[in-house]
């Protein structure tokens, strides 16, 4: 689990790089580089305030994955405490 001050996500990977999604730590912050198809499915996500999953890393790598979850919750006093 990753805090983060903010969330930048790049819809401009190629689907030929060979990975699904990729992920990295910028300044406070996390960089998500998907797919335009990804990206358009995230935003129907936000639309419709449903929770999303980004699968990264390369497509071959096997069960070696790392996932960025967008969560909507409840109540948000819950988090973010400390």
């Amino acid at each position: 689990v990753t805090g983060a001050s903010f969330v930048v996500f790049n819809g401009a990977l190629k689907t030929s790089s060979g990975f699904l999604a990729k992920s990295s730590i910028v300044e406070d912050g996390l960089m998500v580089q998907i797919t335009q198809e990804t990206m358009e499915s995230l935003r129907q996500a936000l639309r419709d305030k449903k929770d999303f999953k980004i699968t990264c890393g390369q497509r071959d790598a096997g069960d070696v994955k790392e996932y960025v979850d967008v969560c909507w919750v409840e109540n948000e006093e819950k988090t973010n405490q400390g």
